[in-house]
């Protein structure tokens, strides 16, 4: 059985998006992707579209989505970033919070090492989770 992982910030336009546009394009089917966010903007930051559009990565259709308590039931891995008290926490569930600054209202040269760092995360997150010819643990 393959693993969910749900990326949370406050906002769930930038680093949570980015977050799972790279899960996704990295572990492929081999990981369930979910994000969400306490409190969703209307719309996804567009320097966050455009930090992984130049990754070949497109999450411009993506749409925030309010956090449930279902999609934390759900989850193997749950990766908060900056969602504070908001998060609800199970017992049995991993937890990391990645602290990571926000995005929002920067241009697109400060968004980049952003999402180089969510990268560089995320890579070790599968390596953990679902590394190749292995089984998911």
């Amino acid at each position: 059985m393959k693993p969910t992982v749900l990326f949370v910030c406050v906002h769930n336009a930038g680093r949570s998006q980015m977050a799972a546009g790279w899960l996704q394009h990295l572990a492929g089917d081999r990981v369930e992707v979910l994000s969400a966010g306490s409190a969703p903007a209307e719309t996804i930051n567009p320097m966050a579209i455009a930090a992984m559009a130049e990754e070949g990565i497109d999450i411009a259709s993506a749409q925030p989505k309010i956090l449930t308590d279902g999609a934390v039931r759900a989850s193997d891995v749950v990766i908060t970033m900056g969602c504070g008290d908001a998060c609800p926490f199970y017992p049995g569930k991993r937890y990391e919070d990645w602290q990571l600054d926000d995005p929002a209202g920067r241009g697109l040269e400060a968004v980049r090492p952003i999402r180089d760092e969510i990268r560089k995360r995320v890579e070790t997150l599968i390596a953990e989770i679902a590394p190749t010819g292995g089984p998911a643990v």
